[in-house]
């Protein structure tokens, strides 16, 4: 809750409140499913009125979002007000799957194990049948298929079998794929390969947890402890889901969905308290693979619209999944029958050193300035299936604000017949094992709010250079080159994608805030690299339902329910006529230039797999950046103590009034010798 009895309008809705909900519409609907109860997030308008006068402006009503699913399979949208306790909308959704819940994820593996047709599969593979409980299978929406539609629904089981219990299954894929019916909660349809690929038992053993390492000679042994303290506690307040840290201040949001959403995010400038962002979040992301042969062409997965990063999310642990001192949040969601599902430590909080923040030494008089930063990071870790993604916002002192991914865990794999060919569309990461290559693709969904207006323009940054030739009055030696902006007007020309050629980028801009100094207006600029471009065709299904994926970059002008790119309702969408950002694109022609605007930015990874990533994958990051341009009159860390400061005038007279705040933990490594006297030196720059 937000503070004391009374919520913040965007604090996620509370166990009470899930549970008021249930039991409101159990009321009057009778016996549903609940695939959805959440907060339904008050309009901007209002909610905006609300944050520059809370004391007068009336306060957004809390309302709940619901999805359920009835026994006849039809599908609700509904919205209950909390203060009344009142159904104030309920549409029936025609043609449509809502997201999957966790308990019919589970509900598939039992099913494939207790069907005869699965069963005979198993053994046509050489599964004996009395080996079902070594069967397993990772549960997956189906995407779409033709066969089927979007009326029934449908999750496709990727099989696997395990030898003993600590087995990893990923090194066992059978080749065939059962389909599940939710409603009838049964086995419909086996996909069957042309070409069938047995089960290979005779391999020897490849894992990753304990057991198997001590079998294979055990850890390293030269690994001394790192410990992580701050004596004096955090940096950082809470005030209910509310932080303060290091001149940020925002609100911490929680959903199904989207896991973090952060809002209203300010920046205290020297007491001006200046917005940056309304509303930040990971808002989709599609996983498609590369491999053409059916039934392949149906994984790619929307592990935000089609699962929820807030239910696959972690309980995060103390000392392992964040190390520190740490703040942490709970979740709360509906289980599927309405009862309360609890995840403690949903989201850890904590600090970390991130190295220089700035540093100078002057070579003609030794003065010198070296001042260390630190970083917050909010963080969550979802399991979808076999992948983690450890999905971390982190903020600088800068005013820089840096979303960061990190993706583990286990390669979706298939099962490979000895001397295979895998014509490209995948790797042999260990014997008889089959990594498809795939892509993984984030959209980000970015609200700006530049210097308090909700009124803002995008820029596309190119680095290029000049057009004048070498010879020429304007650029004699040819060495000039400057940044070409591009103002994107309309929602199409918005339509951009990153060139490495001339490192573009694209500038958040305020058009009304211009700086003093230069003239320019303030701007947040969004600097991102890893940018690939979906390598399904154009036409392709995975191109048609993951419209986002198309371009890096989109923007929309605002509207409010817009939150999901690839549209409310993911499962099962054909993509014809897609859903979500292109059909709020519709023909291009709105501008969004100097509005109310949305930026959508795709990015992510093209993952060609490799021996290395397997068993179990070595976390690779995947970055970006959000940096304040022509927003501040000059470095705004200045005022950040530093390690250790000298003037010129300090050095002359043998360094009286230097600032030193040395860390005096640090020390060397290794001491012996002449090195004894550097160990007993009082501060960092004492070589001087």
């Amino acid at each position: 809750m937000g503070f004391g009895a009374v919520p913040y309008p965007l604090d996620p809705l509370s166990k009470g409140e899930i549970e008021d909900t249930v039991a409101v519409v159990r009321k009057a609907k009778g016996d549903v499913f609940f695939n959805v109860v959440s907060l339904h997030e008050p309009r901007k308008a209002e909610m905006t009125a609300w944050l520059s006068s809370p004391q007068s402006a009336p306060r957004p009503a809390r309302i709940a979002d619901v999805v359920v699913v009835a026994r006849d399979g039809k599908v609700y949208d509904g919205l209950v007000r909390l203060s009344d306790l009142s159904i104030i909308s309920w549409e029936h959704m025609e043609g449509v799957q809502p997201i999957i819940t966790l308990e019919e994820l589970i509900a598939v593996e039992h099913a494939c194990r207790e069907d005869p047709n699965v069963i005979e599969q198993c053994v046509l593979s050489g599964v004996a049948r009395d080996e079902m409980h070594k069967v397993y299978c990772d549960p997956w929406t189906i995407g779409y298929d033709e066969r089927f539609g979007s009326t029934v629904r449908l999750q496709q089981a990727l099989m696997y079998y395990r030898p003993d219990p600590d087995a990893c299954q990923y090194q066992y894929p059978l080749d065939f794929c059962p389909i599940y019916d939710a409603n009838k909660g049964k086995i419909i349809h086996i996909d069957i390969p042309k070409i069938r690929r047995p089960l290979r038992k005779d391999l020897p053993q490849l894992n990753y947890h304990h057991l198997a390492i001590e079998k294979q000679g055990g850890y390293r042994k030269d690994l001394k402890p790192i410990n992580i303290t701050q004596p004096e506690g955090v940096s950082f307040t809470m005030k209910g889901r509310e932080i303060e840290w290091q001149n940020w201040k925002m609100h911490i949001g929680f959903n199904y969905r989207e896991g973090i959403v952060l809002n209203n995010i300010t920046f205290n400038d020297k007491g001006n308290v200046r917005p940056i962002f309304y509303r930040m979040s990971l808002a989709e992301m599609v996983v498609p693979y590369g491999n053409p042969e059916h039934p392949h062409q149906r994984k790619h997965a929307f592990d935000l619209g089609e699962y929820g990063a807030g239910y696959m999310t972690n309980s995060l642990s103390l000392g392992c999944d964040c190390k520190g001192s740490i703040h942490y949040l709970d979740a709360d969601f509906p289980a599927r029958d309405g009862t309360i599902r609890h995840i403690k430590n949903a989201v850890c909080i904590h600090e970390e050193d991130d190295g220089i923040l700035f540093k100078h030494s002057d070579f003609r008089d030794d003065s010198t300035i070296v001042t260390r930063a630190r970083k917050l990071i909010i963080q969550q870790i979802f399991t979808a299936a076999n992948y983690e993604y450890a999905i971390q916002w982190v903020f600088h002192q800068d005013g820089t604000i840096q979303p960061d991914i990190r993706l583990t865990g286990i390669l979706n794999t298939y099962v490979m017949n000895p001397g295979e060919d895998t014509h490209g569309w995948g790797t042999q990461v260990h014997t008889g094992v089959n990594a498809h290559n795939h892509q993984h693709l984030f959209c980000l969904r970015i609200d700006p709010n530049i210097d308090g207006s909700a009124r803002n323009t995008v820029f596309a940054v190119d680095a290029v250079p000049s057009a004048a030739p070498v010879g020429s009055p304007e650029n004699f030696y040819g060495n000039g080159f400057y940044a070409r902006r591009t103002r994107l007007e309309t929602a199409a020309q918005a339509m951009t994608d990153y060139d490495g050629s001339t490192s573009r980028s694209w500038d958040i801009c305020n058009e009304s805030s211009l700086h003093p100094h230069s003239g320019k207006p303030a701007s947040y600029k969004l600097v991102s690299r890893e940018v690939p471009g979906l390598m399904a065709k154009e036409g392709s299904l995975v191109w048609k339902r993951a419209g986002f994926a198309r371009h890096a970059v989109h923007v929309t002008k605002y509207a409010d329910d817009q939150l999901w790119p690839a549209g409310r309702h993911v499962p099962q969408t054909s993509g014809e006529p897609s859903r979500g950002l292109p059909e709020w694109i519709g023909d291009g022609s709105a501008s969004v230039a100097d509005e109310d605007i949305v930026l959508w930015h795709t990015f992510g990874v093209t993952h060609f797999p490799a021996p290395e990533d397997f068993p179990v994958m070595p976390a690779e990051p995947i970055t970006l950046l959000l940096r304040p341009r022509n927003f501040f009159s000059c470095n705004p860390v200045m005022d950040v103590p530093p390690s250790y400061s000298v003037t010129p005038s300090q050095v002359a007279a043998s360094k009286q009034g230097a600032m030193d705040l040395t860390d005096r933990v640090s020390k060397l490594a290794f001491v012996d010798g002449q090195d004894q006297a550097a160990a007993a030196a009082p501060s960092c720059c004492s070589k001087l």
